[in-house]
């Protein structure tokens, strides 16, 4: 009899195209597809270059531009700065000389690779997909297992559309019941990576799972698989439903006709095996989650809004009270403070975490009729030219110009500040990214990580805020 197997034994098993060692931990792992941007790819072309090796699969890749490019509010090739500018360049030449489709900063689609990539229907469940940014994890809300490579195995990719890699371990992480109004996505994940810790799934592929999931937008699900690699995670997955096949059907490059009806008869059988058994099971009452705000200088230095800013001196373990009073000096915070009174300078809406169009939605609703708190600086940076779009034919870039955000163009933007959207030093940040690390969103900046909607609210009140209180009057 067949043991049960969960959906990663699945998806790993019908990749492997050779076993490496003697107990199937190392294979060689067939890879459906890749994105490339700018940042990352570069000296793995080069030294495809120098060993004369062509790309073995070049339509399984895209290239799209999107780490270094400016998102000021008009667009042009050109790039102010010299070293974005060859970068943009070197990748335009490698995308054309090695035949791989290139979303350049002026094509239409253009946008962040992990928000492109499923907006087109080039993610589809039962594939994996790996590719030079840790935020691959992101298209486990498909049934999709994907997950961040270096620069070597970009090339081993290109090259041989392989890699050989090492099995992970199982984490099923169930979030049943029914979330609290107010309470998003982006909250469900932080309160799982306060719970468990930045380090808390290394070695671990986590399975969502939980009447709170299944309830979630695949958006939703994208944003909690997302930040899944924050807490350690090399994967992450949903098993696909009706709602994901109702959000590729009819994208761009998703199967047509009888090819489509032959997809979602196999992507039903994409699930874990009612008995597969797990290396960890981690349980999240729904209930118990509130709105999610961090305070230090990793996602797990975390607390719900409602709460103060905690004490290292209550921390019995050593390393991690360094850790807290390192980060507390950094963020410029005193233990005991609540952290609805922490005052702020900017205000991000962005990231290939929250920069989808229904994150646009729920942040213009917080905002709509009320304008920036004075001394706020904020700005919208949607995930993709296709989302810039379809909020602009919605009329949310009114609402948000109407309440003194900036609307940029499509790009990383702040979220690493590799362009001019930088923080300066001292200036702090509620932004709706995936890491708050010292120096993420420039050189002395601090920053605290919150969902899209939160956000909003703190833009207006010119501090961090819960979206479940009136904004007006506090």
């Amino acid at each position: 009899m067949a043991l049960a197997r969960t959906l990663y034994d699945k998806l790993v098993d019908s990749h492997t195209v050779r076993h490496l060692d003697a107990d199937g931990r190392r294979v060689l792992l067939y890879i459906d597809r890749t994105v490339l941007n700018e940042y990352t790819s570069p000296q793995a072309f080069t030294a495809l270059r120098e060993a004369g090796r062509p790309a073995w699969r070049p339509g399984a890749s895209l290239g799209t531009v999107d780490h270094v490019n400016p998102t000021a509010s008009h667009r042009v090739a050109a790039m102010p700065d010299a070293g974005a500018a060859r970068q943009a360049e070197y990748f335009a030449e490698n995308c054309r000389d090695f035949g791989i489709e290139l979303f350049d900063v002026l094509h239409p689609l253009q946008g962040i690779e992990h928000v492109v990539m499923p907006e087109i229907g080039l993610v589809l469940p039962g594939m994996v997909i790996a590719a030079g940014d840790s935020h691959t994890t992101t298209y486990g809300a498909f049934g999709t297992l994907g997950f961040g490579i270096g620069t070597s195995d970009i090339e081993h990719y290109l090259a041989t559309q392989t890699l050989v890699y090492k099995r992970l371990k199982s984490m099923r992480v169930t979030v049943d019941g029914d979330l609290a109004p107010g309470v998003r996505a982006k909250d469900v994940v932080m309160a799982l990576i306060r719970r468990i810790g930045a380090s808390g799934a290394t070695g671990y592929a986590i399975e969502f799972a939980g009447s709170a999931i299944s309830s979630l937008s695949v958006e939703g699900r994208m944003t909690i698989c997302n930040m899944a690699v924050e807490a350690g995670a090399r994967g992450a997955l949903v098993a696909p439903d009706q709602r994901v096949f109702e959000y590729i059907k009819g994208r761009p490059r998703a199967p047509k006709g009888r090819l489509w009806d032959q997809a979602v008869a196999a992507w039903r059988l994409l699930e874990s095996d009612a008995d597969a058994v797990f290396d960890q099971e981690v349980v999240l009452p729904a209930s118990d989650i509130e709105p999610m705000v961090t305070w230090g200088t990793s996602p797990d230095q975390a607390a719900p809004i409602s709460m103060k800013v905690p004490d290292p001196v209550l921390e019995t373990n050593p390393d991690r009270r360094r850790d807290m009073e390192r980060a507390l000096a950094y963020m410029g915070l005193a233990p005991g403070m609540p952290l609805d009174t922490i005052v702020i300078d900017r205000a991000f809406i962005g990231s290939c975490t929250n920069a989808r169009i229904e994150d646009l939605r729920d942040a213009a609703a917080v905002v709509r009729g009320r304008h920036v708190a004075s001394g706020v600086r904020a700005m919208v940076v949607p995930g993709s030219s296709t989302v810039k779009r379809q909020a602009e034919a919605e009329g949310l870039d009114r609402v948000f110009l109407d309440a003194g955000f900036e609307w940029r163009q499509s790009g990383c933007s702040m979220c690493l500040a590799m362009n001019d959207d930088v923080l300066g030093v001292g200036e702090r940040c509620a932004s709706s990214t995936n890491r708050n690390f010292e120096g993420r969103q420039g050189a002395g900046g601090r920053t605290h990580l919150m969902s899209p909607a939160m956000v909003a609210a703190a833009a207006i009140a010119g501090r961090l805020t819960d979206t479940r209180r009136a904004v007006e009057g506090e």
